[in-house]
């Protein structure tokens, strides 16, 4: 039976799963089907720092790794291997003298499929004292194919101006709804908020951004090459920016769109109180997420700058200590994944974590008190391999994947297999059955079991996936990927990136 912690409200205590189901409780069997972690990769280079991992429409079986020093790699789940030349390398444009500047986000366009774009976000550094957040666009020749990209393609889309060295956020996603790009923007750093970037309406700082990238509403500005789309909350607002989707953010570190509701998750770093994880619902913005003047649920209780709640405060779907005491306390949160791979028992659960201590949780977003769950005991000892836990990521199929300072990936498994690249009826094998299902549903756009290159039609593309894979089963265990050893970290580099997490939080 699957004991754990809930809590109600603010209050933590021990529950029994079954007790609480013959009661009518609010717990549900959360991650009883996790089975472990599986270590997919590890980063080649030994001064590595994964810190983000998605996927692309029509890369089959391969999700793509944010390196923080300035390079993109590819890795191919079935091999567990990275490719022999970075995706992306633009080491010689960022800074990353900092620790937390470097490249810090990856988005694919929502029609890469067809234009090839995708977009990153990174700091660098036009002079002294002058470190800028800056949003660029590349091009893939060949979207699906090519495994490598031109670094001459880059076109710059915005940028703007840190006030200090930390708190530089770095996500950037797409919607499913809407197709814009968000970007979360930190406070420009230091501690308190110093020059109240986050509830000031006139800089981008401290801030959840919405933009259309496929316009340019800035002909005479060479920078700035994107629309504003028209239903910004503060859009003809004369004392606010048009790109402000929401505020009151202090370091939002790794976000994500809910791919089933278009909700947005952010998890946000706090000071010295409290943690916090915000939602912003789908279409609803305007959000005012309060900091510098709450931190949490709570006034921010240090350096005099905390408050009660402005009139369009928006409080935490969930929050929790900066003690890092306990199951429940933590010291600089990371936000996670809604799950929606594979396996029916864990559809909507909220997953995300904390990096000093490592912890992972998980919550239903329907009650996030009186659901949460720390769940690190059901990953067994597979759970020693991991270290300081820096991200989620997430693939194709909604599979979903941790990352931690040593530059390993690891799989969240549960007892529904991993996919195998060309078995379009799920029978662990890649046959001529297969060939029939992908027969059958040629030019489909709503029937995509055969869909094997994930472009949203049924093609000659997903017959060329099972004749790619014709013949490979999935082993026992339901996993095709190899289990590659840990390697050896270097310690400079681990202290490194302990000092990047743990200088979010403290904000000096």
């Amino acid at each position: 039976m699957l004991n754990g912690w809930v809590s109600a409200g603010r209050s933590r205590y021990w529950f029994s799963l079954g007790a609480l189901l013959l009661a009518g409780g609010l717990a549900r069997p959360a991650a009883a089907e996790i089975q472990g972690l599986s270590l997919v990769a590890s980063l080649p280079a030994q001064d590595a720092s994964a810190v983000f991992a998605t996927h692309a429409s029509g890369y089959v079986d391969r999700m793509f790794v944010v390196d923080q020093r300035g390079r993109i790699e590819t890795l191919d789940l079935n091999l567990g291997s990275f490719g022999a030349t970075p995706f992306l390398d633009i080491r010689t444009l960022i800074d990353d003298t900092a620790p937390e500047q470097g490249l810090l986000g990856l988005a694919f366009d929502p029609n890469f499929h067809n234009n090839g774009y995708f977009y990153v976000n990174y700091t660098y550094d036009p002079g002294p004292g002058l470190d800028r957040t800056r949003i660029d666009r590349f091009q893939v020749t060949n979207p699906g194919v090519d495994l490598t990209v031109d670094a001459a393609t880059r076109s710059p889309v915005l940028e703007f101006e840190q006030d200090f060295r930390n708190h530089n956020g770095g996500w950037i996603g797409f919607s499913p709804t809407d197709n814009y790009l968000y970007i979360a923007s930190g406070d420009g750093g230091s501690g308190n908020d110093p020059n109240n970037r986050a509830q000031s309406l006139n800089t981008l700082l401290g801030k959840m951004l919405r933009i259309d990238p496929s316009g340019d509403d800035f002909a005479t500005d060479s920078i700035a090459n994107y629309a504003i789309p028209q239903d910004n909350p503060f859009v003809g607002d004369s004392n606010a920016r048009d790109e402000i989707w929401a505020y009151g953010l202090r370091n939002p570190w790794r976000d994500s769109f809910d791919r089933a509701t278009g909700d947005l998750w952010i998890g946000d770093v706090g000071q010295e109180a409290r943690e916090e994880i915000n939602v912003q619902r789908d279409g609803q913005g305007g959000a005012n997420f309060g900091w510098r003047l709450r931190e949490g649920d709570i006034a921010t209780p240090t350096g005099g700058v905390g408050g009660p709640e402005p009139p369009d405060h928006v409080g935490p779907a969930y929050d929790y200590p900066s003690n890092g005491v306990g199951d429940f306390g933590g010291n600089s949160t990371v936000g996670g994944y809604v799950y929606r791979g594979p396996d029916p028992d864990l559809q909507g659960l909220y997953f995300f974590g904390d990096s000093f201590p490592r912890q992972i949780w998980t919550f239903d977003p329907a009650d996030p008190d009186g659901t949460v769950q720390n769940i690190e005991s059901l990953f067994g000892t597979d759970l020693n391999a991991l270290g300081t836990l820096v991200s989620f990521g997430e693939d194709r199929e909604g599979n979903l994947y941790m990352l931690d300072l040593d530059g390993d990936i690891f799989r969240i498994d549960t007892d529904i297999p991993i996919t195998l690249a060309g078995d379009y009826n799920g029978n662990g094998i890649v046959d001529a059955a297969d060939y029939t299902v992908w027969q059958d549903s040629f030019g489909s756009t709503f029937d995509l079991e055969a869909d094997g290159n994930g472009n949203g039609v049924i093609d000659a593309a997903d017959y060329t996936v099972w004749q790619d894979n014709f013949g490979n089963t999935l082993p026992v265990g339901g996993s095709s990927l190899t289990i590659i050893p840990e390697p050896a970290s270097l310690a400079w580099v681990v202290v490194g990136l302990g000092v990047l997490i743990s200088s979010q939080r403290r904000g000096v």
